[in-house]
């Protein structure tokens, strides 16, 4: 099989040649692969993210994840009500640079900050929405729903992907504080405080992003990719499960569904505690797939637990530690890591080897060979019976 078949044959819980193996390298570690400082890729622009994360997961031999490094914004066009400045500068006492935004709406300014160092992603340092009742109708004007994809930008990644035999799929994210505390000054505090005294507020975001992103998915499933990412971080760590099913589950609910109609694979990103949630997406949607199943401390998943309860209603993918595993370990640890995590999830298919959310910047190579090595070599489904070869 090519990686893109692979890739998709087990995220709809099938079962491929071999246990794919796709740790989740999205974004430091291919930066840091390009010898530029982090800011002439995030601010500047010099080598795009998403062929970054594509040269690196050639050179590690990977199953490529290429929706979870081109952003969840997706590749669009947007009504042009609204102007955008960028200002870059460097950061006047730090090895870094800064980069000021404003955005003058038909309701008033917004104004946001960012700064990125040598060797790191960008960290916000102002957020658009200081105080709800003055900013919120402000920022409406940035949940207009798209009006066409990006045809050049959706054309290149689609080529570059087949070119490499990489399944080729798009991010969107799905409303809910997950999604909200990246552009709310105070973050979950502020929101659980919005959430108290003006929930009307919270609930008018909710539906206009659910709109857009209805919108949204109705322009990217015409394209028919190979699958879509729904992207949601910290998803039930940042908020309870009572309003992730408020705010989250009605959209991927009718999202998962339109592209289960459309013949399209899907797959869930939320790091941290997720255990809860596996249960809510069998039980209320039709999403394919649910990475990264952390353990604790940073998430609530035992994987031969929920493979036991859940692995023949979803794919899972996921959950070596990056930090224990990933980063601190050695090639030794990883391997073994690996070959009790197939050993564990991969009888049946439905499994993709990966990590935990995001490694370390300075994850060592030779772990990360370790982790594709002992798939390939425990990972392999006998063609006849459709059992693990070797674990």
């Amino acid at each position: 099989m090519t990686s893109r078949e692979r890739f998709l044959v087990a995220m709809r819980n099938g079962v491929p040649d071999r246990v794919p193996v796709t740790p989740d390298i999205s974004n430091m570690i291919p930066v840091k692969r390009t010898g530029l400082p982090f800011w002439d890729i995030y601010f500047h622009g010099q080598v795009p993210l998403w062929r970054a994360y594509l040269d690196a997961a050639d050179f590690f031999g990977i199953d490529a994840w290429i929706a979870s490094c081109w952003g969840y914004g997706g590749p669009f066009k947007r009504d042009e009500a609204v102007e955008w400045k960028r200002e870059i500068r460097p950061h006047p006492t730090q090895d870094a640079f800064v980069r000021r935004i404003r955005v003058w709406t038909p309701a008033g300014e917004l104004t946001g900050e960012e700064v990125c160092f040598r060797a790191d992603p960008p960290t916000p340092t102002e957020k658009f929405i200081k105080d709800f009742a003055a900013d919120f109708p402000k920022y409406k004007w940035l949940l207009q729903p798209p009006v066409a994809i990006d045809r050049q930008r959706w054309d290149t990644v689609r080529a570059e992907c087949a070119r490499r035999g990489h399944a080729f799929g798009v991010g969107v994210t799905y409303p809910g504080f997950q999604e909200w505390c990246n552009v709310v000054q105070g973050g979950v505090e502020a929101l659980t405080y919005a959430y108290m005294d003006t929930p009307e507020i919270l609930d008018e975001w909710c539906d206009l992003q659910t709109t857009a992103g209805t919108n949204a998915m109705e322009l990217i499933l015409a394209e028919r990719p190979d699958y879509v990412l729904f992207g949601g971080s910290g998803t039930i760590t940042l908020a309870s499960p009572e309003l992730v099913r408020r705010y989250a589950l009605p959209a991927l609910t009718k999202w998962s569904r339109m592209c289960r109609e459309a013949g399209v694979a899907t797959m869930l990103h939320s790091c941290g505690k997720s255990r809860a949630l596996v249960d809510m997406l069998v039980e209320e949607t039709d999403v394919n797939c649910i990475n990264p199943l952390e353990v604790p401390p940073m998430g609530d998943v035992d994987l031969a637990e929920v493979k036991r309860a859940r692995g023949r209603q979803i794919a899972l993918m996921g959950n070596l530690h990056t930090t224990e595993v990933m980063l601190r370990g050695s090639p030794d640890l990883v391997r073994a890591k690996a070959r009790a995590a197939i050993r564990i999830a991969g009888p049946g298919g439905g499994f993709i080897l990966s990590t935990g959310d995001q490694c370390g910047r300075d994850t060592p190579d030779a772990n990360l060979f370790a982790l594709v090595e002992a798939a390939r070599e425990f990972g392999r489904y006998d063609p006849a019976t459709g059992q693990l070869a070797a674990v």
